[in-house]
C-alpha cells in the first residue's frame, strides 16, 4: 500500500491520531435515543456495541417517527450475520459506543409517517439491510446498495472514491443508522425499504430476504455462474451454503466448498443438506499441498471455472498478514483472494462477497493480469433488485432458507449469542432471534434454545 493519501485515510479509519473517536463522541448514540424517543415512554431491548469484543443487551427508549417517510417497525424476527462479527471485533471503522447493531430483520408495522401510503399498521414486512432513497440514479435502476443520498460519511467517500448506501446497524461508516437487533426499529424511506409479506411465507423464511438470500444470489449471478461451470466456494457459513444451492440452481455441474479449522464441522453440515456438494478441508491438506494444488487435482483442465469468496478479509492465515493487520499496515488480508486467483483456470472468474473494508498488501496482481482472471467485487447486494424474485422462489420451492437455519434464540440472550456464534460452537449456522412480538415457531423450524444457565 502506498504510504501517502491511502495511509492517512487508513490511519483515520482505524482511529489513530487526532481523528480517533473521543469519549464525548461515544455518548452520541445515547443522546440521540433520548432525543428521538417515542413520547409514550415505552422502552425496548436492544443489542448495543460497547467497544471491541463487547456487546450488551440494553433497555433503551422506543424510537419514534422523525421524517414523513419513516416507518416504526415491531421486530418479529432478527438474526446475527457473519459480517456482524467484523463489528464485534472492531474490524469495521467508525463504530461508536452504544450503537444498536443488526441489519437483517422483519416485523409488523407499528406506526407510519405522513407520506407513507403503501403500508399500514399491523402489516407484515421484511426490511432491506441497505437504506435506499428510491429516487437517485442507482435506486431508479434498483441498484439500491449504491444509493447516493442515504450515507453522508466523508471518510468512506474519500477512501472508496464514491458513496454507497446507508445500512442498518453497520457503523457510522455506512450512515450511523440504528439497527434491528432490537424490539423496535425506525425504517427511513419506509415506502422503499420494506417489502410486504404474504401469509404463506413465515418469518423464519421471509427474514432472510433482508440480506443473506439476496447476497448469495447476487454473488452467484453477478460473478456469472452458468450451465456446466465448476464452482469453488470459500466458506461454508450461511452465505456459502446458499451460494452452493443457488449455483446448482443456476446450472453449475459441480460445487466444491472450502473450509476448515474451527469451521470444519460446517462442511459435514453442508453435505447433510446438499449431498451433491464436494468439500475441501484446508486444515487437513497433505504435507506440501495447498488449496490451489488440491483444486487443480480435483478439477482437470486447469481448475474451477468460478471462485466465490464468502468469508471476508479479516481472517489472516499467515503470520505476515496477522502482524500487518495488528500494526495497522492493512485492514484486510489478500490470502484467500490470492488462492482464488491461482486456483481458477485461465480466464476464470472470481467474485468477492465477503466484507473487505479498506486496503490489503501482497496482492497477486501478476497472476490476475497474465492469466486473464476476472476479479469481480460483488458489492453489497442490491436487495431491491432481487427480493421479489427471491420471495417467489421461496413460494415455488426453488430455494429453501431452511437449509441454513439451525437455532432459535430470544432477543434477551443476544449478547450470549454473539459469543457462541463467534466461537462457531453448538453447530450454529443461521439463527432466528425472536422478540416479544414474534409468532410461535413455524412448523419444521427449530425450537427455542436457551443459551444462559
Amino acid at each position: 500500500m502506498a504510504m501517502s493519501q491511502g495511509a492517512s485515510l487508513l490511519e483515520k479509519a482505524l482511529g489513530h491520531g487526532k481523528n480517533a473517536i473521543t469519549e464525548q463522541d461515544m455518548t452520541n448514540a445515547a443522546r440521540d435515543r433520548e432525543k428521538y424517543a417515542d413520547p409514550s415512554g415505552e422502552t425496548m431491548k436492544a443489542l448495543a456495541w460497547m467497544g471491541k469484543n463487547d456487546v450488551q443487551v440494553l433497555e433503551v427508549p422506543k424510537p419514534r417517527v422523525i421524517e414523513p417517510q419513516d416507518v416504526i417497525l415491531k421486530v418479529t424476527g432478527t438474526t446475527i450475520c457473519g459480517s456482524d462479527l467484523h463489528l464485534l471485533h472492531g474490524a469495521v471503522v467508525e463504530m461508536q459506543k452504544g450503537d444498536i447493531l443488526g441489519h437483517e430483520f422483519c416485523g409488523r408495522v407499528d406506526s407510519v409517517g405522513a407520506e407513507v401510503k403503501s403500508l399500514k399498521p399491523g402489516q407484515r414486512v421484511v426490511a432491506s439491510f441497505q437504506i435506499a432513497c428510491g429516487d437517485c440514479q442507482y435506486c431508479q435502476r434498483k441498484q439500491s446498495s449504491q444509493c447516493e443520498r442515504t450515507n453522508a460519511n466523508t471518510i468512506e467517500n474519500a477512501m472508496y472514491g464514491g458513496r454507497t448506501a446507508g445500512m442498518f446497524g453497520y457503523s457510522h461508516f455506512t450512515g450511523g443508522f440504528a439497527g434491528g437487533q432490537a424490539e423496535y426499529v425506525r425504517v427511513p424511506y419506509g415506502n422503499v425499504n420494506l417489502l410486504p409479506l404474504p401469509d404463506d411465507v413465515p418469518d423464519e423464511k421471509a427474514l432472510y430476504l433482508s440480506d443473506v438470500l439476496a447476497t448469495s444470489w447476487n454473488c452467484v449471478v453477478d460473478t456469472g455462474v452458468k450451465d456446466g461451470d465448476v464452482v469453488a466456494i470459500w466458506g461454508a457459513g450461511p452465505i456459502g451454503v446458499m451460494c452452493a444451492e443457488m449455483s446448482f440452481t443456476n446450472g453449475a455441474k459441480r460445487v466444491i466448498v472450502i473450509d476448515g479449522g474451527s469451521g470444519a464441522w460446517r462442511l459435514d453440515y453442508l453435505t447433510s443438506k446438499l449431498p451433491k456438494v464436494e468439500t475441501l478441508d484446508f486444515s487437513k491438506l497433505p504435507k506440501g499441498e495447498s488449496v490451489t494444488s488440491q483444486l487443480k487435482n480435483m478439477v482437470p483442465g486447469g481448475g474451477p471455472d468460478v471462485a466465490l469468496e464468502c468469508v471476508a478479509g479479516e481472517y489472516a492465515k499467515g503470520w505476515g498478514h496477522y502482524f500487518e493487520m495488528m500494526l495497522g499496515m492493512e485492514t484486510d488480508t489478500s490470502e484467500i483472494i490470492n488462492e482464488m486467483i491461482t486456483s481458477v483456470k485461465n480466464f476464470g472468474r472470481c467474485g468477492i462477497t465477503g466484507v473487505y473494508v479498506g486496503f490489503t498488501n501482497h496482492f497477486n496482481i501478476g497472476s490476475l493480469m497474465e492469466r486473464g482472471i476476472r476479479l469481480i467485487g460483488n458489492g453489497q447486494a442490491p436487495v431491491h433488485m432481487y427480493w421479489e424474485k427471491l420471495l417467489q422462489m421461496i413460494k415455488d420451492g426453488k430455494t429453501d432458507p431452511g437449509i441454513m437455519l439451525t437455532h432459535r434464540v430470544d432477543v434477551s440472550e443476544f449478547d450470549e449469542l454473539y459469543k457462541v456464534f463467534d466461537k462457531r460452537e453448538m453447530g450454529m449456522q443461521k439463527v432466528f432471534v425472536q422478540t416479544r412480538f414474534s409468532d410461535p415457531p413455524a412448523q419444521g423450524t427449530p425450537p427455542l434454545t436457551k443459551l444462559k444457565a
